[in-house]
């Protein structure tokens, strides 16, 4: 298979990495350094490359992310929601747009984003991330609802927060206590290609059950 992940620097992306290229699949890494996502043709360009030498996607792993918030509600602040609404939401935008007819063309394709139990629990000091993921979310189910007569799925996987070996062992006195290892969300991203894709396209597959 083709996997594509995006915002792949980092622990979370190479633990996925990791998972799709020990199971001998072709892995297409991107971050900020190789492709800025908020600029659509740039983003188009990198479909229309990996068409041109594969023929296809099989997987768009998307995880690009952040966070801001405040103590309170009234001390929002609003620039807070202009850089979510970029990460967040414009790249993942891009990103569905010039990929969603390559995994038309996938005889299984994937695709995923990583959500967080906020969108559906905001706190008053996360109002910013917690409507940019219900954003993101919602832009899935949409992307979900194009693929649906395909062989393809889009899905949601809700996490409290990601946690790796290097801040374990910056912290282990933490406990980490509902976290999901990204070792654990990589094994559900490649499980995800186990069922079919009609069973769980447009749904939001909870970590922290």
């Amino acid at each position: 298979m083709i996997i594509l992940i995006t915002g792949a620097a980092g622990p979370t992306g190479r633990a996925v990495a990791e998972h799709f290229e020990k199971h001998g699949h072709t892995v297409v890494c991107v971050d900020k350094d190789d492709v800025d996502l908020l600029d659509r043709a740039a983003v188009k360009a990198l479909a229309e490359r990996i068409d041109a030498e594969h023929g296809r996607v099989d997987g768009v792993v998307h995880l690009v992310g952040g966070w801001r918030g405040g103590k309170t509600f009234a001390d929002t602040d609003l620039d807070d929601w202009n850089l979510l609404h970029d990460l967040l939401v414009r790249t993942l935008q891009h990103v569905t747009l010039a990929f969603e007819p390559l995994l038309r063309k996938s005889g299984n394709g994937r695709f995923a984003i990583v959500s967080a139990k906020a969108a559906e629990k905001p706190t008053a000091g996360g109002a910013c991330y917690a409507a940019a993921k219900a954003a993101s979310e919602a832009w899935t189910r949409s992307l979900a609802d194009a693929l649906k007569d395909t062989n393809s799925a889009a899905v949601i996987l809700v996490v409290k927060a990601l946690v790796n070996d290097a801040m374990r062992a910056a912290k282990p006195e933490a406990g980490f206590e509902g976290f999901t290892d990204v070792r654990t969300l990589a094994e559900a991203i490649g499980g995800l290609y186990e069922r079919p894709a009609a069973q769980i396209n447009g749904t939001r597959l909870d970590l922290t059950a």
